[in-house]
Formats: C-alpha cells, sequence, structure tokens
C-alpha cells in the first residue's frame, strides 16, 4: 500500500524544521490579535450607548474618556501581537525557504545532467525560484491572515447577534451570497486552473530561454519572434487561458464585490422597516450605527477567505512541483566500480529516447573509436549527435544497448571517475571574469604556472598570451580585456589538456571560430589526440577533414563511416552536405543578384 503523504502544509512546515514551532506561535497570536481587533468596536459600542442615554445631557457621559483610550489600547495591542506573529512567522517562513532552496540543488547536483534539458531551464528556474517564494509568502504572510480571517468571522458573528440578531441577520445576508459566489471562482475547479496557469507559466519561461539563447541566429538573419513558433504559441496559450478564465469568473466577482459591500444597504432597509414607533427609535438608532461600524470589517473579512483558499492552492501546487522534482531518481551508482582500462570508446546497439519524445533520439547506434583517434559526428541538426555526446557523458543512459569507455560500461564507472575520464569543450564555452590561470586551474586547481603555460603552449594560445598586459594573471574583462569567440575556445582546449581527461568531447568548438582561429584550433585537435580520445560534434565540415573517423547520422541512425576523402567518394548525406558547404564558403554577395 503507497504511503500517503503529509498535507502541502505540513510538508512545508518540515523543511522549517525546529522553526515550526514559531508558526504554530505565530498563529496563536494571530488569533489573539483578531480577538483583540473587535474590542474597540465594543468600546465605540458602549460609548455610543452612553452618549444616546443622557442626551442631550452629555456632560453625564463620564465614561467616554476611558472607554475611548480602551479602544486604542485594544487596537495599539492587537497591531503589535500582529507584528510579533508576523516576525515568528517569517523566522519560520525564511528557514523554510531556504531549506527548501538547499535540498532542492543539492538533489539536482546529484541527478544526470540530461534531466535539466528534458524538464527544461525555464521550468526548473520557476521551482526552485518561484515555487519556494509562494510556500515563503505563504508561511510568511499567508497564514497568520488565514488564522485572522477565521477567528475574526467567528467572532464578529458573536458579536452580531449579541445585540441585535435582526441586524445580525441582514449583515450575515449579504456575505452568504458573497461567499457562494465566491466558491463558483475559488471552489473545487480552481485547483486545476491554478494548475494550468503555473503551467502555462512555465511553458513561457522555457521558450523565453531558449529564445534568448538563440538571439545572436535571430539577429544574424534579420527573422523576428515569430521564427521561434513555440514561444509564440506559448504566450497564446497563456494569454488564451488567461482571458477565458477571467470571462468566466467575471459575473461572479461582479456579484461577490457588490454583495460583500452592500451589507450597508441592508442594514438601511432593515433599519427604516423597523423604525415604526418613537420608542423604538433609539435603540434601531444605536444598533444601525454599530453595525454599519462593522460593515467594512466584513468586506475585508470576506476578502481574506477568498484569498485564502485561492493561497492554499497556490501552496499546493508549489509543494507539488517541488516534490515533483525531488521525488526524480538519481542514476544508480555502482556497488562495485570499476577503471577503464584505456581511452577506447564503443556503443553498441545504444537507443535512446527522451521521456517526452514519440521517437527514438537516437535508434540502434554502434560505434568504436580506439585509442587517441579524432572522431567526428557529423549529420543535420536534430541527427542524433548532441544525443551520443550526453550518452557517452551519461547525462542519461541508454534504454537499450551500452555505452563503454575502457572496455567498461559507463554505469559501472563511479561518477567521480567518470568526471576525471572525460573533459568537455562546448559550443558556447563560458571564461569566468577571473584570470587566464583561474580558469584553467578550474581543471586543475593545484597547476603549477609552468603546467598553466604549457596546456596553453599546446592549444595554440601563445599570441593570445602575449598580447595580454599581464600574461595568464591577466582577468577577463578588465581594462577592456576580452577575448573573441574562437580565443576562448582555445583557451576552453588548453584546459581541457591541462586536465588530462583520458576522453575529450567537443560540441561544435570551432562554430565562433574565424578561419585563422580554426586553423589553430585544428592544431589544438592534433596537440589534443596524443594524449587523449577525441570525439567532437561539428556543422562546419572544413573541421572534420582531419578526423581519423566520421560517422554520419541521420534521424537518430549512423548512415554513413569512414574517412573525409572515402566519404567524399561515394555517394551519400556527407557527399551532399559537402558540396553544400563548398557552394556556401565560395558564395559571394554578387551572386543573390
Amino acid at each position: 500500500m503507497k504511503k500517503r503523504k503529509p498535507s502541502a502544509l505540513n510538508q512545508a512546515l518540515e523543511f522549517a524544521g525546529s522553526r515550526r514551532y514559531l508558526s504554530y506561535l505565530s498563529w496563536v497570536l494571530s488569533g489573539v490579535s483578531a480577538i483583540l481587533s473587535i474590542l474597540p468596536f465594543v468600546e465605540l459600542f458602549l460609548i455610543l450607548s452612553e452618549v444616546m442615554k443622557v442626551a442631550p445631557n452629555f456632560s453625564q457621559a463620564t465614561g467616554i474618556v476611558r472607554r475611548g483610550w480602551l479602544a486604542v489600547l485594544f487596537a495599539l495591542l492587537s497591531m503589535l501581537i500582529y507584528f510579533a506573529g508576523l516576525m515568528c512567522a517569517h523566522l519560520s517562513a525564511f528557514r523554510a525557504a531556504g531549506n527548501m532552496k538547499r535540498a532542492l540543488l543539492q538533489h539536482i547536483a546529484k541527478l544526470p545532467v540530461g534531466f535539466a534539458d528534458e524538464i527544461g531551464s525555464g521550468r526548473l528556474r520557476r521551482v526552485v525560484l518561484d515555487s519556494t517564494a509562494d510556500t515563503e509568502t505563504m508561511l510568511a504572510h499567508n497564514l497568520p491572515d488565514m488564522v485572522q480571517a477565521i477567528v475574526t468571522p467567528i467572532c464578529m458573528i458573536a458579536m452580531l447577534f449579541i445585540y441585535d440578531w435582526r441586524f445580525g441577520i441582514a449583515c450575515i445576508l449579504p456575505m452568504l451570497i458573497g461567499f457562494c459566489m465566491m466558491f463558483q471562482m475559488a471552489g473545487p475547479a480552481m485547483k486545476e486552473d491554478m494548475k494550468q496557469y503555473q503551467n502555462a507559466l512555465e511553458d513561457m519561461s522555457n521558450e523565453a530561454v531558449e529564445y534568448v539563447r538563440g538571439i545572436p541566429v535571430v539577429k544574424t538573419f534579420g527573422q523576428t519572434v515569430f521564427s521561434f513558433h513555440r514561444f509564440q504559441e506559448s504566450i497564446d496559450r497563456y494569454s488564451k487561458f488567461c482571458i477565458r478564465y477571467t470571462q468566466r469568473c467575471r459575473k461572479s466577482m461582479l456579484l461577490y464585490t457588490l454583495f460583500i459591500h452592500s451589507a450597508f444597504a441592508f442594514l438601511i432597509a432593515l433599519a427604516l422597516w423597523l423604525v415604526k414607533g418613537a420608542g423604538a427609535a433609539q435603540d434601531i438608532l444605536l444598533h444601525f450605527l454599530f453595525y454599519a461600524m462593522l460593515t467594512p470589517v466584513i468586506a475585508t473579512t470576506m476578502n481574506r477567505v477568498m484569498f485564502m483558499s485561492e493561497n492554499n492552492m497556490r501552496l499546493s501546487d508549489a509543494i507539488a512541483r517541488v516534490n515533483e522534482i525531488l521525488d526524480m531518481e538519481p542514476l544508480p551508482e555502482p556497488q562495485l566500480p570499476r577503471k577503464p582500462q584505456d581511452s577506447s570508446v564503443a556503443l553498441r546497439d545504444v537507443t535512446y529516447r527522451y521521456s517526452q519524445s514519440a521517437k527514438d533520439a537516437v535508434s540502434h547506434i554502434t560505434m568504436n573509436v580506439e585509442p587517441h583517434q579524432i572522431v567526428a559526428l557529423v549529420g543535420p541538426s536534430g541527427s542524433g549527435k548532441t544525443t551520443v555526446a550526453g550518452l557517452l557523458s551519461r547525462f542519461f543512459d541508454p534504454i537499450e544497448g551500452s555505452v563503454e569507455i575502457g572496455g567498461v560500461d559507463v554505469r559501472h564507472i563511479d561518477q567521480a571517475e567518470r568526471m576525471n575520464t572525460i573533459s568537455y569543450v562546448f559550443l558556447d564555452s563560458r571564461l569566468l571574469k577571473r584570470s587566464i590561470a583561474e580558469n584553467l586551474r578550474v581543471a586543475k586547481p593545484d597547476a603549477s604556472d609552468a603546467e598553466l603555460n604549457a596546456a596553453l603552449h599546446a592549444a595554440q594560445c601563445d599570441d593570445i598570451i602575449e598580447r595580454l598586459p599581464q600574461g595568464i594573471h591577466t582577468v577577463l574583462g578588465s581594462e577592456g580585456t576580452y577575448l573573441s569567440g574562437g580565443e576562448q575556445q582555445r583557451i576552453a582546449i588548453a584546459r581541457a589538456m591541462l586536465k588530462g581527461a583520458p576522453v575529450v568531447l567537443l560540441d561544435e568548438a570551432t562554430a565562433f571560430a574565424d578561419p585563422e582561429n580554426e586553423a589553430l584550433v585544428q592544431k589544438a585537435f592534433r596537440e589534443l589526440a596524443k594524449s587523449s580520445t577525441v570525439i567532437m560534434i561539428a556543422h562546419r565540415l572544413s573541421s572534420v577533414r582531419g578526423a581519423d573517423r566520421i560517422y554520419v547520422l541521420d534521424q537518430g541512425k549512423i548512415v554513413q563511416e569512414g574517412t573525409h576523402d572515402s566519404l567524399v567518394a561515394q555517394e551519400g548525406l556527407y557527399r551532399s552536405m559537402w558540396e553544400e558547404y563548398q557552394k556556401a564558403i565560395r558564395w559571394k554577395v554578387g551572386d543573390a543578384a
């Protein structure tokens, strides 16, 4: 039998640890504050009663000053106790939000890197930041207000019927009608609406991130936002949902607002109906004035009750999204880890499909890479090149088949050993705004300056270091010191060389390089292959001409393999791609005429 999880509120309080008792204390203080906030109205009623009894001899009203000060005292005590409750609630809420973020980030660090690609970085950011913020807001503000929203109506209803039950009914009736209208908006159906709303925001977040990442392409080719159809569609879905929801709630919201603010009108109608004799007029006027003072409190209380149900749903949704991440299982680590025997790489009948995809990203891929070879993966976008690299890095595990490094299945290599075995140079390698030396020491913290210079020399970075004012100790970004995309890639390659990993994965490592930089990067590749096996993903085919073996992928399958010369000599996708590439580099502006 599946164990039932605690409620969303209990789970949120668990993150607060020992400080959850401060939340309980804040509720008590908030309830006391709610009771005290009603007492000034009692004192005002007694003042009105005394004044009307002695009228017109107002000098006989001796209790006005004392009761006035008591009203002020009760109001001040109510505020002070409420602030004390809020302070307790905030201390608990901050601890809960901090622990929740810590738990999420620690768990995310254990998850395979590939999960972030599947869930989407925008969605992940919303869970880590927004869901924890919603939890903090609920514990710090909404829960104390919720207690007041419960205690205040109870006290008010008691008061309404103690003094004059007829006026009490006149005040309660619009509240009940308003509550019915509120239930139509914030009832059980709203839970699904809240989920759809949060999903729409996450979709927009994900697509916005992808759009921002693609801005260089958009600007290069003069495209507009409509080039990113998924981003546009996510905005349209959000817009349609919001419009549909607000239109559905429009009538209920109008009637709700009308009735919770109409208690005063009900009181006037009742007072006019009750005033039939002069003898009863004074008591009716007294009760009318007293109940009229309470009507603004009724509207405020009803608004709190309405938002109380919405806030509960927001908390439930936030906790559910946090649990979705925390419930994800890391890839299993081997019980008896093994070490790779050499730097060979092999994929044996590997198939992998992303969780939300209907088709395989790669299907029955088999390849063998010998130690110190340079192997290239080429093919159209979406052909599975990056997925192969992800499988080699164990960002995720194959559905079928096995991935081996040094004759050992990557599932039998522990994480630390795997990270020492594989090094990466990505398409958009980022350098920290630190010195060149500090950027390199990310790979090997104890490396000497001599080791740094040797790695930079092997990566063909001598010209970069020579023009920097302080050599390897120059801080990037300071005094206008910046590197081009190709230069950053060479520094990244130097970092990979310094790490000395047996296997190096290069993802579009020459994409941002001009012809001069590309030639230097190619020399760096050859130096790298002397000590490591190099697997490179490339669209620019000139960068793979010197590869020992080229695998051509299309729709998740290897359709060709061989050297550059052998592949160009035969019919197939590679020769077609090469011919298109040759046309592209020979193209001139005048050719477009």
